[in-house]
């Protein structure tokens, strides 16, 4: 027999243990997140839900999905509450989460998205749209007006409709900034360096780059009212597997379309910058710094740079999962091995590389986690520019030897070549292409890096024959560290 559906009038069939920490009837739309994925409602969510418990204060996340519209619906259908697995080693824990009290699609619901960027109660907007829906240039760093998305917003202008959420933001903002409302402090909680700076500068281009007359006055008034402070986001989650959907329908008695599943461990570092009032995060363990950076750059480049290394390594041999992986004879010693090379281009004030490591070993190799390879390997050509290149580029320049990260990117072009299996990734046809054009394998792999906007290291000779040395062992499938 099909169990009830899980939604607010369920609730009182808990046990205490499952239902939420905090009654969402009482929480008030304090907080618009873009991004309906997993990752925000096994992370921000939970942290504003807990904060608001802790604190007594109502503060709920009205979730604007910016592309599909089936996601809101279903959360309407639940009154937007959902499941929660943690995946523990010991066997799993669940309960259910309920800090989104709303739920809007970016483009249909446009008018009510505006009206609450613009609405005073509303003090703080947080971002999880992943590196490519900041529509970053390559070359500039800055917003990318030529993209098709981004100029057609710009032609379509603030009552148009506008498909990016830079473009959404923008206009929400500068909505705001003309009616004079308070502050606001505007949250990136995507895996990039300086996130907040990033997300200030792209909105900024939009609105620079807009036909608004009042763009200069707009711009003004945003550098004194928004702040975008740089963050820090940690937490391993999975695409939800019919396992967890189970384990939830086990625990609650009820039907979950929405179930999320995580690793026990959660992080969250935030640079002290706000310009509004907030959630009081601190009390769930959110660590609130004056730099973020440190703690930015050692979860970039040695969790997310560890995670892309076993993803494509992982593939190139023919494993599932991350603890597939790290089951192997070189899991551990990849792991270990690139933290230790990467560690000095690492600033001071972050966490200890050598326990870091300590510690993705033992998160890595949890046996309840089935983590994808190919989840984490999609999207490759723009993740690799933050996890992997940067340290690159320092460490090449310090003349140091880079085996480990070598190997990683001849993992990394091993998987572009025309036919590799279970990647995507926007730029696929083009990194296909640097194969199809033939020559030798030096000759492709200084295309590819071309490819993703590193011809400084395509022109490093040295690095360039390194990498092509490993292919060979690739496609035998060995990994030789």
């Amino acid at each position: 027999m099909t169990p009830p559906r899980l939604d607010r009038a369920a609730l009182s069939r808990l046990a205490p243990g499952l239902r939420p920490a905090v009654d969402p009837a009482g929480l008030r739309p304090r907080v618009v997140h873009f991004g309906l994925g997993a990752f925000h409602r096994a992370h921000q969510a939970l942290y504003t839900e807990n904060a608001a418990a802790l604190s007594g204060e109502p503060w709920g996340i009205t979730a604007v999905a910016p592309r599909s519209a089936g996601p809101v619906r279903a959360l309407r259908e639940q009154d937007c509450l959902y499941s929660l697995v943690e995946r523990r080693p010991d066997g799993d824990a669940c309960r259910v989460v309920g800090s989104v009290v709303g739920a809007l699609a970016m483009g249909p619901d446009a008018g009510a998205v505006d009206a609450l960027l613009a609405c005073p109660e509303v003090t703080v907007v947080t971002l999880t749209v992943t590196e490519k829906g900041y529509h970053r240039s390559a070359v500039t760093g800055g917003l990318d007006t030529a993209a098709a998305p981004v100029a057609a917003d710009l032609a379509a202008g603030p009552d148009g409709p506008l498909t990016t959420v830079v473009g959404r933001l923008a206009a929400g903002l500068a909505a705001r900034m003309r009616a004079g409302a308070p502050p606001v402090t505007v949250v990136s909680c995507d895996n990039m360096a300086d996130n907040g700076a990033v997300l200030g500068r792209v909105v900024a281009d939009f609105v620079r780059a807009s036909a608004w007359p009042d763009r200069d006055l707009v711009l003004d008034r945003m550098a004194r009212a928004v702040a975008f402070p740089s963050t820090v986001v940690d937490r391993i989650v999975p695409a939800t597997s019919e396992a967890d959907r189970a384990a939830a329908r086990a625990a609650l008695g009820l039907a979950d379309a929405l179930t999320v599943a995580g690793e026990p461990y959660r992080q969250w570092v935030l640079e002290d910058s706000f310009a509004a009032p907030r959630p009081p995060w601190e009390r769930d363990g959110a660590l609130f710094v004056p730099d973020a950076s440190p703690y930015q750059l050692t979860k970039l480049r040695l969790l997310n740079g560890s995670h892309s290394a076993l993803a494509h390594l992982g593939l190139a041999t023919g494993r599932e999962t991350v603890a597939d992986a790290m089951a192997t004879d070189w899991g551990e010693r990849l792991v270990r091995a690139l933290c230790a090379e990467v560690a000095p281009t690492l600033p001071e004030g972050g966490p200890d590389a050598g326990a870091y490591a300590d510690d993705l070993v033992v998160r890595f190799r949890n046996p309840a986690m089935r983590h994808r390879l190919e989840q984490i390997a999609s999207d490759a050509s723009l993740k690799i520019t933050e996890r992997w290149l940067p340290a690159l580029r320092e460490l090449r320049a310090a003349g140091a030897d880079t085996p480990v990260l070598a190997l990683a990117v001849a993992a990394w072009a091993y998987g572009t070549r025309p036919g590799a299996p279970g990647r995507s990734d926007p730029a696929a046809e083009a990194l296909a292409a640097c194969w199809e054009a033939g020559g030798r394998p030096a000759g492709t792999v200084a295309a590819l890096l071309r490819a993703v906007g590193a011809a400084d290291l395509a022109d490093d000779t040295a690095l360039v024959t390194a990498v092509a040395d490993r292919l060979p062992a690739l496609r035998a499938g060995r990994v030789e560290i």
